[in-house]
């Protein structure tokens, strides 16, 4: 794993699925591992893309037999107004 790519160390249940994405050109800037005293609840994984990009993520974390629990697009709000929008892969377990 390359973790001097990253601006903040991978949490070591997330980085197999950010290292597999990023391998098959998935432009990722957010992730979290998810769980208790975790930004998220659940492993997720955020990446940018066009209206296109969340289907190629999906078959590439098919394609390596990841544990895919859902593909979003995300537009949030912040002071009112939407931002994004951004794709989001959502897993059903952290890695290992």
């Amino acid at each position: 794993m390359c973790a001097e790519r990253y601006d903040s160390p991978l949490d070591t249940g997330i980085a197999p699925y950010v290292e597999a994405l990023n391998e098959d050109g998935i432009e990722t800037f957010e992730s979290c591992e998810g769980g208790p005293d975790h930004a998220y609840a659940e492993p997720t994984v955020r990446f940018h893309g066009d209206r296109s990009e969340g289907f190629h993520a999906l078959a590439v974390a098919q394609r390596r037999n990841l544990p895919v629990a859902a593909l979003r697009r995300a537009w949030p709000v912040e002071d009112g107004e939407p931002t994004g929008p951004w794709w989001e892969l959502t897993f059903s377990r952290t890695a290992g």
